[in-house]
């Protein structure tokens, strides 16, 4: 009879309840945040919490926003703070972001920034020598 072909949705991550934010825009750039409601087609209701990333509960618009593949899972709509709070901890939201090479990477690009420029020399001198070293070992092994 009929052909059943399934197809494997390529986009996953979706604005709901639960969902962890990285916001792009503002005075809270850089810092994660929870959507706890969809206020309309385009904004959300988010909330740090406080004490966690210091994003105080506000509507902010989607295009100041980022979304992760990070959830809470069973967070209720409007939550409480202290609800968030313990389920932020308990799902030890904190330590996922900081292991995904999306923070990793905002890390690295934050120290960068932070160099000297004597900091930024003694950096391309090591990368020399480490690309020089590579190379040589490379060219031993090509001849053995």
């Amino acid at each position: 009879p009929g052909i059943s072909i399934h197809y494997k949705m390529p986009f996953r991550r979706y604005v709901e309840v639960g969902r962890i934010v990285l916001i792009n825009y503002g005075e809270d750039e850089g810092k994660l945040a929870v959507v706890l409601d969809v206020v309309d087609q385009n904004r959300a209701l988010i909330d740090g919490p406080r004490s966690k990333t210091g994003v105080s509960r506000q509507i902010i618009n989607f295009k100041r926003l980022s979304l992760t593949d990070l959830k809470i899972r069973d967070l209720a709509r409007n939550a409480r703070v202290s609800s968030l709070e313990k389920a932020f901890e308990e799902q030890q939201i904190l330590a996922k972001w900081e292991a995904t090479s999306w923070a990793k990477k905002l890390a690295a690009r934050k120290t960068r920034l932070g160099l000297s420029d004597f900091q930024r020399f003694q950096k391309l001198v090591l990368n020399k020598k480490r690309s020089l070293t590579i190379s040589t070992e490379y060219k031993k092994l090509k001849k053995a």
